[in-house]
């Protein structure tokens, strides 16, 4: 029996994705799972360029708006919510299209990794966080390229986040987050998956993100994290995000607010950069260009 189809977009930050996959969404009946890690989270809409209800056009969206800021979230987590997003589309009589730039979700779907839920052990976890504090980031980045040299190359320098989890994975289970992904492959893929990537030149992406900052201002994101920040006590991850990150500095009184808006454009456009490395590992992507929906219509053959 065939395997039923799942169409994935994915691509650097601002490179027309949502607009795309909408246009897309109406043409071919399909419905819109979201791949990206910082929509999920509930009130942060305007750092997140997440998709509002006229954009949207009436085509319903899964995994956007549905976590607290303060609660964490897995790719675990993800992958689970997004499959079961997947099988009630495929119900409907209607085509999935899986949509975002969150390289991690992509991959847990297109190579049907299975991130086993590992508990978080709070202690090891503050004295990574005092150690870093102490030591500086770079000195354990060097360590987790020790442990598992393949999963740091995936990831920025500056990743705290993801640096401490190749550590904790390791210390945890003895085995390596690579080892994991490994053999977790083998358990197989349960749809046929289409993957494309919209390719966009350097200079027009990096006009199009210094261009969406400067949109974010206008329309309050200051505003929205300080909202945020009242009524949450917490954020483990969502602060963490381009955009929310630097606006905390600034609000704290350490970066001016044009040093703030400098701070996210070259934080967004480096995000972009490792987005565009960390897709082009997948030697099935088919590159597209921005808004080039004939060319997914003449591959995809529904």
């Amino acid at each position: 029996m065939s395997k039923p189809k799942v169409i994935v977009i994915c691509g650097p930050t601002a490179s027309g994705k949502t607009a795309l996959s909408i246009k897309l969404a109406q043409q071919i009946n399909g419905e819109i799972v979201s791949a990206d890690s910082m929509q999920i989270y509930k009130d942060m809409n305007i750092g997140t360029a997440k998709p509002t209800k006229e954009e949207t056009q009436n085509i319903k969206h899964y995994l956007i708006d549905f976590v607290n800021p303060s609660q964490r979230y897995s790719v675990a987590e993800f992958k689970k919510d997004a499959e079961k997003a997947i099988e009630e589309i495929l119900s409907k009589g209607k085509i999935p299209i899986i949509v975002g730039g969150t390289g991690l979700y992509i991959d847990s779907l297109i190579y049907g990794i299975e991130y086993n839920e590992i508990k978080i052990d709070e202690k090891y976890r503050q004295q990574l966080e005092n150690r870093v504090e102490k030591e500086g980031l770079e000195k354990i980045y060097e360590e987790a390229k020790k442990i598992d040299y393949e999963a740091t190359q995936k990831i920025s320098p500056n990743d705290k986040k993801r640096i401490l989890r190749i550590l904790e994975i390791y210390n945890a289970t003895g085995k390596t987050k690579t080892e994991q992904e490994i053999e977790s492959k083998r358990n197989g893929i349960k749809y046929d998956y289409k993957v494309f990537a919209i390719n966009l030149d350097r200079e027009i992406l990096y006009d199009r993100i210094n261009k969406r900052v400067d949109k974010m201002i206008n329309e309050g994101l200051i505003q929205e994290v300080e909202e945020i920040l009242k009524k949450y006590k917490e954020f483990p991850t969502a602060m963490q995000g381009i955009g929310y990150k630097e606006v905390v500095e600034y609000l704290n009184g350490t970066i001016t607010k044009e040093e703030m808006i400098d701070k996210i454009k070259q934080e967004t456009r480096r995000y972009a950069k490792r987005q565009m490395t960390w897709f082009k590992k997948n030697k099935e992507t088919i590159w597209i260009k921005s808004g080039d929906m004939q060319k997914i219509l003449e591959e995809i053959d529904l």
